[in-house]
C-alpha cells in the first residue's frame, strides 16, 4: 500500500478540525455522531486519528466536517495551506 502524506502530514486540516470542534464544545464522540447523521461513517477513534494527523481525510469527509462544524471549505483550505507551509510551487495550480 502506498504511503499517503504531504509534507509529513496525513491531512493538513487536523488543527482546524480540532479547534472548530473544541470551539463548539463538542467531544470527539459527539462529532462522530453528527458525522454519522450525515451518513459519513466515522467513530470517535477515527476522529482522534484525524485530529492527531494519523489518518487521511477524504473529500466527502472534509465537506461533512465543514458542514457539521460550520466551516467554510475554501477558508478552511486557505488556513490549512498557510499553516502547512507548502513548498515552492506545491498546490499553486489549485488557486488556493
Amino acid at each position: 500500500m502506498r504511503k499517503l502524506e504531504y509534507l509529513e502530514n496525513k491531512n493538513i486540516c487536523h488543527r482546524q478540525i480540532r479547534q472548530a470542534r473544541l470551539a463548539l464544545g463538542l467531544s470527539q464522540t459527539e462529532l462522530a455522531a453528527k458525522m454519522q447523521e450525515k451518513k459519513v461513517c466515522l467513530d470517535q477513534q477515527m476522529i482522534s486519528r484525524v485530529e492527531n494527523n494519523r489518518r487521511i481525510v477524504t473529500d466527502f469527509e472534509l465537506l461533512c466536517f465543514c458542514d457539521v462544524l460550520g466551516l467554510d471549505l475554501f477558508e478552511l483550505l486557505r488556513q490549512c495551506r498557510a499553516q502547512s507551509g507548502p513548498q515552492e510551487g506545491a498546490a499553486s495550480h489549485a488557486g488556493l
